[in-house]
C-alpha cells in the first residue's frame, strides 16, 4: 500500500509543520518584536489560503492523475517551509505563511482521493481514520520536536531556534521522491477520467452535496480548531510551562490517533454518520475535564479525552466525503470543500483570542447535532 503510506505520511509531515507556528507563536513575536496575537495572524492566513491550493491542485488531479501533482504541491510547501524559516521580517513572514497555506490545501484533497478511492468499502473506515491522523501525528511530533530538539536548537543560536525548527519542515520534499519511485496512478483516476467540456458541464449538477459538504466541513473545523490550534497559549496563560504544554499536547496527540482509528473502524460497522455522531456527544461530555485548567488530574483526562473523540469524529471524515463526491471530480471534490470548511472558524478564532475556544466549541457541536 504504498499510496496510502505515502499519503499518510504526506499530510504528517504538513500538519508538522502547519504546528510549528503555534508552539513556537511566542518565540516568534518576540523575535519580530510584536504580538502573539498578530503571529496568530499567519495560522489564520495560512488557512485562509488553502482553499486556493485545494482549487488548483484538485483540478489538476483530476485532468493529468494524483501523483504528478502531489509531487509538485510537496515540493512547494517544503521550500515554502524553509524559508519561512529565513524570513527577515514579520510582512515576509505572512506571506510565506499564506504560500504554505496554498501547498497545505492542496495536499489533503489529492492524497486522500490517491489513498481512498480504490479501497475496500469494508476496510475505507479504518484506512480512512488512519489517513486522517497522520495530521495528529503531524502534531504530536511537532510537539516532540519543541519539547527535545528546540531547547538544543536555542541554545546553538539563542532567539533563532524557532528558525532552525522550520528547516526541519523541509522534509516532506523527499516524500515526492518516495511517491515517484513507488506509488501507482489511481486505477479509479483511470477508468472516470473525462474532458474538461464534460467535467466543467457536471460541476453545477452537483452544488446541493458540494454545499452540504462545505457547512459540514465548517461545523467540523469548529470543533477541532476551537480544541487545538490556539489550546498551548491558553494553558500559557493559566501558568503551564513550555515543557508542561509539550507535555499535554503529546498526550492529545496519542488520544487523536487512538481515537481516529477507533471511530473509523467503527464506521466501517454502524455507518459514518452514526459513529460521527456517537463521538462527538461524547466529547461534549469531556469538556469540563478539559477547561480545568487548575486540576492536574482531570486536566490530563481532559486533554486525551478531548481528542480522541474530536478526531474520532474527524477520522470518518476522508471516508464520508469521498464517498459522497462524485467519481470524476474526486481530486477537486472532497478537497475543496474541506478547505472552504477552514476559513469561518480560523476568522472567528483570530478575532476573539485564546479564550474564544469556548465559542468555537459551542457553535461546531450545536450545528454539528443539528446535522445528525
Amino acid at each position: 500500500m504504498p499510496d496510502r503510506r505515502g499519503t499518510f505520511l504526506g499530510w504528517t509531515l504538513d500538519a508538522f509543520d502547519f504546528f510549528l507556528v503555534v508552539f513556537a507563536l511566542t518565540a516568534i513575536a518576540q523575535e519580530f518584536h510584536t504580538s502573539d496575537a498578530a503571529i496568530a495572524l499567519s495560522i489564520t492566513l495560512t488557512l485562509a489560503f488553502r482553499p486556493v491550493g485545494a482549487l488548483l491542485f484538485g483540478l489538476l488531479a483530476d485532468r493529468y492523475g494524483r501523483r504528478l501533482p502531489l509531487m509538485i504541491d510537496l515540493v512547494f510547501y517544503s521550500v515554502v517551509e524553509v524559508l519561512s524559516g529565513l524570513a527577515p521580517g514579520y510582512r515576509s513572514f505572512l506571506v510565506l505563511r499564506a504560500l504554505f497555506g496554498i501547498g497545505m490545501g492542496g495536499e489533503w484533497g489529492v492524497g486522500a482521493s490517491l489513498a481512498l478511492e480504490s479501497a475496500s468499502p469494508r476496510l475505507r473506515g479504518l484506512l480512512s481514520g488512519l489517513l486522517q491522523e497522520g495530521y495528529a501525528l503531524g502534531n504530536l511530533l511537532s510537539a516532540v520536536a519543541f519539547r527535545l530538539v528546540y531547547p538544543y536548537f536555542n541554545s546553538l543560536y539563542p532567539g533563532n531556534g524557532w528558525r532552525l525548527m522550520f528547516f526541519l519542515g523541509g522534509a516532506p520534499a523527499l516524500l515526492s521522491l518516495f511517491i515517484r519511485a513507488r506509488v501507482k496512478e489511481s486505477d479509479a483516476w483511470h477508468e472516470h477520467r473525462t474532458d474538461w467540456t464534460t467535467y466543467r458541464k457536471s460541476l453545477p449538477l452537483y452544488w446541493r452535496r458540494f454545499a452540504y459538504l462545505v457547512v459540514l466541513m465548517t461545523m467540523m473545523n469548529f470543533m477541532s480548531h476551537g480544541t487545538q490550534d490556539m489550546y498551548p497559549t491558553l494553558l500559557g496563560t493559566l501558568g503551564y510551562n513550555k515543557a508542561r504544554i509539550a507535555d499535554l499536547t503529546m498526550l492529545s496527540g496519542i488520544g487523536a490517533i487512538l481515537g481516529g482509528l477507533a471511530f473509523g473502524y467503527y464506521s466501517d460497522v454502524s455507518g459514518r454518520r452514526r459513529a460521527m455522531l456517537t463521538a462527538m456527544i461524547c466529547g461534549l461530555v469531556v469538556v469540563p475535564f478539559w477547561i480545568a485548567g487548575h486540576s492536574p488530574w482531570r486536566i490530563l483526562i481532559g486533554v486525551f479525552l478531548m481528542q480522541f473523540f474530536v478526531q474520532g469524529a474527524w477520522g470518518v471524515i476522508p471516508a464520508h466525503i469521498n464517498e459522497l463526491s462524485p467519481n470524476h471530480l474526486r481530486g477537486f471534490f472532497p478537497g475543496f470543500a474541506y478547505q472552504l470548511g477552514v476559513i469561518r472558524p480560523r476568522v472567528h478564532r483570530h478575532r476573539d483570542g485564546p479564550r474564544g475556544e469556548g465559542r468555537l466549541l459551542q457553535k461546531g457541536w450545536s450545528w454539528l447535532m443539528a446535522d445528525g
